[in-house]
């Protein structure tokens, strides 16, 4: 279909013969389709061939646009063999999940209604999703039925929106209005975080103007927990980030102590739990995860352990109120609902949005409590016997295997790497390198619905097998 044919796309000939538009989806179903059919089976790094092939794309822009299925078999021939499988079960690094079929295919029907769920009138069925899922994520982690929340880009946008929250909170109750008069003047607040705390909070509290410098640090013990007995003393000004997940050993902080004595101090805490929060679904972790949801706020991804395709963050508040004068917009040409309604736009920090509450409903339904729940132990069961296959052949694993990361040292710091290397270019499978309290490490995250146990037996070997053959 050439860019002048517009006005025909969505028209069928009196013989009933298929449209342009119709032609081009089936042409990108089918693309699609066997690429997923067939990434399990590819190396997970691309091919030298396929890197040199992405310089088709270096070109310069042509005056007049080319036929639609012509850019569909572009993207496909040379941009389908220079990506990366994560999808294919053996992607461990940064804690990446492969997304379930069922989040794929609600996420392409998203993207042909290409809705704008800024309001409840811009998308209905956006909005309603929304209201769903929060209400199924709420109760599968065991929060308050009446918590707020919104859909953003993904953990650093979910961190940020629950910082400003937490920020309008704590100033609004020492009679400052931040978000009208900003922090010139504002009576001071102060942020605690623990030694581990992650980068994406430190990004968070400089785009809030709290400064990522400007904190309060907490030591940590040998597995990356924050030491409660180190805590300063809190007050009503106090916003003390704690950890559900560490992205290293995956353990999580004393949320229970910490949050008790936050409370009674009237401090806010919130919850980093990028991939860790989904361990409140599972039973297994309750000793892990106690306290957590006792919490004021959470930040995590559904493109992490729930296997949903990207872009899709989730902020969680307990006084929703907070989250929507932090985040609320108005003006005159954005026309109100009823009042009764949640709307979507006054808890993000974005306007216009895709509609993703529809990949996560799609997963939630799928899925069902049980499923995810199931989903979180298989991958943390495939990290303990990584962990033991590799102790049982002489190598070091750094962290008490706790949730889904494993850390493991072959000996010198140049030795590791160089398994690393080998192994990321062998392409059976993929880890990244890491530094673990001093120690230079490999980091196996495991947090696809697709790896299985073959995968697992597969990979191990190829590790054992770089170990034995990396020479540092």
């Amino acid at each position: 279909m050439k860019p002048d044919e517009s006005g025909e796309q969505h028209k069928q000939d009196k013989q009933g013969e298929p449209t342009p538009t119709a032609e081009l989806l089936q042409d990108a179903a089918q693309r699609a389709l066997a690429y997923v059919q067939s990434v399990h089976d590819r190396p997970v790094i691309a091919s030298i061939e396929a890197l040199k092939n992405l310089d088709q794309f270096r070109h310069s822009l042509p005056d007049s646009g080319l036929d639609a299925r012509e850019v569909l078999r572009r993207l496909d021939e040379a941009g389908s063999p220079a990506t990366v499988a994560t999808t294919g079960g053996r992607y461990f690094g940064l804690v990446i999940g492969s997304a379930l079929p069922a989040a794929i295919a609600a996420n392409w029907l998203a993207t042909a209604w290409d809705q704008n769920a800024c309001f409840r009138w811009t998308s209905p069925i956006a909005a309603t999703l929304e209201d769903v899922s929060l209400r199924w994520i709420g109760a599968l982690f065991g929060l308050p039925d009446d918590i707020g929340g919104a859909f953003v880009t993904g953990a650093s946008m979910a961190n940020f929106a629950a910082l400003a929250a937490a920020r309008h909170a704590l100033l609004s109750r020492a009679g400052w209005d931040v978000e009208a008069k900003g922090l010139y003047g504002a009576p001071e607040l102060r942020v605690v975080v623990s030694k581990e705390t992650h980068v994406t909070i430190s990004k968070a509290l400089s785009m809030l103007g709290l400064g990522r410098e400007r904190v309060t640090i907490v030591p940590t013990d040998h597995r990356g927990r924050m030491q409660v007995g180190d805590l300063p003393e809190l007050d009503e000004r106090t916003i003390v980030c704690i950890q559900a997940g560490n992205v290293n050993t995956g353990d999580f902080d004393p949320a229970r102590e910490i949050c008790e004595r936050a409370k009674k101090a009237g401090a806010w805490v919130h919850v980093d739990g990028a991939f860790g929060l989904w361990a409140l679904a599972s039973r297994d972790f309750d000793l892990l995860t106690d306290g957590v949801a006792d919490a004021d706020s959470w930040a995590t991804d559904g493109h992490k352990w729930l296997n949903v395709p990207y872009d899709n963050g989730i902020v969680l508040v307990r006084k929703p109120a907070a989250l929507r004068a932090a985040m609320s917009l108005n003006a005159a040409y954005l026309a109100e609902g009823d009042g009764i309604d949640r709307e979507p736009s006054h808890y993000t920090p974005e306007s216009s949005r895709r509609a993703r509450g529809v990949d996560i409903w799609a997963a939630l339904l799928h899925l069902g409590r049980d499923g995810v729940a199931a989903l979180v132990e298989r991958t943390c069961r495939y990290a303990g016997i990584f962990a033991r296959g590799l102790e049982a052949n002489g190598f070091e694993v750094l962290n008490r295997v706790v949730l889904n990361q494993v850390l493991v040292s072959f000996g010198t710091p140049e030795k590791t790497r160089a398994v690393i290397n080998h192994l990321q270019a062998e392409g059976i499978c993929w880890c990244g390198g890491t530094v673990w309290q001093g120690r230079v490490a490999m980091r196996i995250s495991v947090s696809s619905w697709a790896t299985t146990d073959a995968d697992v037996q597969m990979s191990l070997q190829a590790m054992i097998r770089a170990a034995n053959a990396s020479k540092a």
